[in-house]
């Protein structure tokens, strides 16, 4: 339907995980001449900036993957930081497509759009059908934002504006920050530091028992290039792992792979947020697109990576 050969293409957020994962995704395949501005190049929260550096450098095709993010903890403290600065970015860069003429472009969600209560797995169509789980509302309704304003463009004005909602992502470049980070780069890290210090057990939020799905970053990126190439409608498409894991058998997974030898204990006084969140992917399936590498084999390229980059 629409090919990303010999175009301009920005991406937003270039320096994050998604966003490193899409060049390298593009790089590899060929595709296009890619704009990669840095926060200092290109400030998506000031609407100037954006008007001005879009007029310049004039990109055919933008993936919109720049976002203020973070894990159950940095929802809860920082909900005007993640409701403002979200809306900044989705604004001032989709209307600024808009008005400059950006043949495609491609919003990237979170599965944390859908109510609390979703029918599972969930239907793109389960959006706006019940109230949202409180630890990340303030994200969520940012995003839902952003999916709803492409929409708009689409529905007025002819667009071809997508949205991709994707599952829990991990992978190269990820937050392995405690205090802010997703569930998966903060249990890597608390069994790195672990089998560092020689610690005899740790401590995990919750109970363990909540079903997750997690998708490798690269894995992501890779069916983003497919459905900007693949897929052109109003709806908004779920991209996931069409697998799910507990808690309490992601922690010992990574345990294992770190090399973690102590007591994994669970802290039950802490949320566990929504108990289980797995996303219909059939759309993307019927589209031809499924994702090839294992979570243990994804996992283990991800420790990888953090030993060489972040371990001390």
């Amino acid at each position: 339907m629409y090919t990303l050969n010999n175009k301009k293409i920005l991406i937003a957020g270039a320096r994050g995980m998604v966003g490193s994962a899409l060049a390298r995704t593009l790089t590899d395949q060929g595709k296009g001449e890619l704009l990669l501005p840095n926060r200092q190049q290109l400030d998506l929260a000031d609407p100037i900036t954006v008007t001005h550096w879009m007029k310049e450098h004039r990109p055919d095709v933008v993936f919109l993957a720049a976002a203020k993010v973070g894990g159950i903890a940095a929802n809860s403290n920082f909900p005007v930081d993640f409701l403002l600065d979200n809306l900044a970015i989705e604004i001032n860069l989709i209307k600024a497509a808009y008005e400059l003429g950006v043949e495609k472009l491609i919003f990237l969600g979170s599965s944390c759009i859908y109510p609390k209560h979703a029918e599972q797995p969930i239907k793109e169509t389960s959006l706006l059908t019940g109230a949202l789980e409180p630890t990340n509302e303030w994200y969520a309704i940012a995003k839902i934002a952003g999916i709803k304003l492409c929409q708009a463009y689409r529905t007025q004005y002819g667009c071809d504006f997508i949205s991709a909602m994707p599952c829990n992502l991990f992978g190269k470049n990820d937050n392995f920050d405690l205090e802010t980070s997703h569930v998966l780069p903060a249990l890597m890290r608390k069994f790195h530091d672990a089998k560092t210090n020689k610690a005899d057990k740790v401590w995990v939020w919750g109970s363990g028992t909540p079903l997750r799905e997690f998708l490798y970053v690269d894995e992501l990126a890779n069916a983003l290039v497919f459905v900007a190439e693949n897929y052109s409608e109003l709806e908004h498409i779920n991209i996931g792992a069409e697998k799910e894991i507990s808690i309490k058998e992601l922690a010992e997974l990574i345990a294992q792979i770190v090399g973690f030898k102590g007591e994994i204990c669970f802290d039950s006084s802490k949320p566990d947020g929504t108990l289980r969140k797995m996303m219909d992917c059939s759309k993307l399936s019927k589209l031809g697109w499924r994702p090839q590498l294992s979570l243990q084999a994804a996992i283990s390229e991800t420790y990888k990576w953090y030993c060489d980059n972040h371990a001390e």
